[in-house]
């Protein structure tokens, strides 16, 4: 079968091997000199070079549009639902190296409306945060461009770094820039750790909901502590465990799959004809791919709907797989973390995809044979 390598942004025009920094609009015309908040601001489109995009796999240009499934993807594969949801760039992000002393981010009016649950800043809030900084990442600011031009209020050193912008956990736009000094420099983004992505498939809880950040979102805080990539095919209300989607996922050279549409399957019944088969076609595909089997987060107590994914996990293990593992959804929130961790008693808080990054975490290292 043809594999998918986890697609980014071609840097081979803009940026050369040799070296040091380099004036961009010497040889970019992408990159273009405007006027915002009294600033000369250069704008250049994150879907071309210098800048990297990651957690789109399926785009097959630089001119593509960022959508989380196949293109050619219809109702006759997938729920109308996830057709929709694949607009929102939950799990995407821009990886890119510069000098400048501000950052400014622009975008096309975003897909979706706001959520009366969930704070705007996460439903189509931008995060930007500084790779390589004491080893790890640091937040830098929230931005919600709404269709214009925002700079960051966060702050940023005068000297040469790596930044990451986390993108919209539930809105998407046409168009996306970033703006930076007119005499700022690029160097090519320092490669993150991970090289294939992590991949997730689930609900509205996979996607984000109710983050108050698109960076706080569990499977964000998983890739961002192991610096990977993500690819995030979580969609609210519409993870239905399609063969289709599962097929497409087959297509993807991951480096782990977490699997988790259990709040989607309508019955407990769809869950159990759906589950293992969903599982296998991705097995086929990748004998020995790490595969991570969760629950839903919001309970108490398990129940039947547990134990059919229990159950896919242990009949994968009879058949001799060492490469899958089962964390029961019941244990994520922690002792009475229902108190504390949601939102509606179903979506996290913050607090709540905390306490699921600090359970899963664990499970994807050891998957991974890290320390």
């Amino acid at each position: 079968m043809k594999h998918f390598a986890f697609m980014t942004t071609t840097l081979a025009i803009a940026v050369c091997c040799a070296v040091n920094a380099m004036d961009i609009t010497a040889i970019d015309a992408n990159f273009k000199q405007e006027e915002f908040d009294g600033r000369a601001i250069r704008f250049g489109d994150v879907r071309k070079a210098p800048f990297v995009v990651t957690g789109f796999p399926f785009r097959t240009s630089e001119d593509a549009p960022l959508l989380r499934l196949p293109a050619d993807m219809t109702e006759a594969d997938v729920n109308n639902g996830a057709l929709q949801l694949a607009r929102c760039h939950t799990g995407g992000a821009v990886l890119f190296r510069t000098n400048s002393p501000f950052i400014a981010i622009r975008a096309s009016a975003p897909t979706m409306r706001d959520m009366f649950h969930m704070p705007s800043t996460g439903v189509s809030g931008y995060d930007l945060y500084e790779r390589g900084y004491n080893g790890g990442e640091r937040f830098i600011s929230n931005s919600i461009p709404n269709g214009g031009t925002v700079l960051s209020k966060g702050w940023i050193r005068n000297t040469m770094c790596d930044y990451i912008l986390y993108l919209p956990l539930y809105a998407g736009t046409d168009t996306l820039e970033i703006g930076v000094a007119p005499d700022a420099k690029f160097e090519e983004p320092t490669p993150q750790k991970l090289q294939k992505p992590i991949v997730f498939y689930g609900s509205s809880i996979t996607q984000g909901g109710c983050a108050s950040r698109p960076a706080n979102n569990y499977t964000t805080m998983i890739c961002r502590a192991l610096d990977a990539p993500q690819v995030n095919l979580g969609f609210s209300g519409s993870g239905r465990g399609e063969p289709a989607v599962a097929r497409a996922i087959a297509q993807i050279d991951a480096s782990v799959f977490v699997f988790d549409y259990d709040h989607n399957a309508p019955t407990a019944e769809h869950l159990r004809q759906t589950h293992e088969p969903f599982f296998k076609i991705i097995r086929e595909a990748h004998p020995d791919l790490p595969v991570i089997f969760l629950s839903r987060p919001d309970t108490d107590n398990g129940g039947e709907r547990m134990e059919i994914i229990r159950q896919t996990y242990a009949n994968a293990v009879a058949a001799g797989d060492k490469n899958v593992y089962f964390i029961p959804g019941d244990s994520l929130f922690g002792i009475n973390g229902l108190n504390w961790c949601t939102v509606d008693g179903c979506h996290p808080n913050d607090l709540g995809f905390y306490r699921m990054y600090e359970k899963i975490l664990p499970v994807v290292k050891q998957a991974l044979h890290m320390d």
